[in-house]
């Protein structure tokens, strides 16, 4: 972890504080009581990889109320409602910010969108404790975001490997060379880079393609932010990109669903 962009330092440092607090009121013991409470991960990696080798784009399709930059992306926001949209259209997996405190998620709309559709379902949260990691296995989670740019060696490895213990896949997400080559010290499947500069806020797809070639061919990779309009995605898919997290350029529409299937085609 170098250069920690100033809006991740400040949402790391509240997360700390968020951790301390919850770990007072719910032991991660209790937490571990839950598990049972849900059936084993689905397999997140899996899902993606069979809309792949059936020829069609592998969407993870972003569940998410609110964001730092943006304010409020959707009101009324039915979580439910939403990820049947995208599993009727035909995605992949899906996303759901849990973080609070800037995109006005929640624990809760995770666990209603699993136990509300057949898709499997990554946290996406900032998450460097391994309380959060044991948090998430009690939330059903199937899968969760680890930001090399948020993390050291050191925790990227514990965090990714307690959450493989768990049964959970990693999403391992880089934003740079230098984050790219720790991320694939990991023996992990997915790795996601977000073309979204986390100093400036500034966006480019000349990211990903700048760093897709570091991925060998036994890894998923999938691009992240900044993905709008149906060249986009062909430019991607020209470079061998398959696997997409997409969630604002949805988020805005009536149907997201209907709004994926413009974007993407028939999934």
């Amino acid at each position: 972890m170098t250069d920690t962009p100033t809006i991740l330092k400040k949402i790391n440092d509240r997360k700390r504080e968020e951790v301390a607090e919850r770990s007072r009121r719910v032991s991660a013991l209790d937490l571990e009581r839950e598990f049972d409470r849900h059936p084993a991960p689905r397999g997140f990696a899996r899902a993606l990889n069979a809309k792949i080798e059936a020829g069609k784009a592998a969407v993870i399709a972003e569940i998410k109320k609110a964001s730092p930059s943006k304010g409020v992306l959707r009101d009324p926001f039915v979580p439910v409602e939403i990820a049947q949209s995208y599993e009727r259209a035909g995605a992949a997996c899906l996303s759901v910010l849990t973080d609070r405190d800037f995109f006005q998620g929640h624990e809760d709309y995770l666990v209603a969108v699993r136990d509300g559709c057949a898709l499997p379902v990554i946290r996406k949260d900032f998450l460097i404790d391994p309380y959060q990691i044991t948090e998430a296995r009690a939330l059903g989670a199937d899968c969760v975001l680890l930001i090399v740019a948020s993390l050291d060696a050191a925790q990227l490895t514990d965090l990714h490997d307690q959450a493989r213990e768990l049964g959970m896949d990693v999403l391992v997400e880089v934003h740079d060379a230098a984050e790219m080559d720790m991320a694939l010290r990991l023996d992990t499947p997915l790795i996601g880079i977000n073309n979204r500069n986390l100093h400036t806020f500034e966006v480019t797809l000349d990211t990903t393609l700048a760093l897709k070639d570091a991925v060998d061919e036994g890894r998923t990779l999938i691009t992240e932010s900044g993905i709008l309009t149906p060249a986009d995605v062909e430019l991607m898919r020209n470079n061998r990109i398959n696997a997409f997290l997409v969630g604002e350029a949805f988020m805005r529409a009536d149907d997201p669903g209907t709004r994926m299937n413009e974007l993407f085609g028939e999934l």
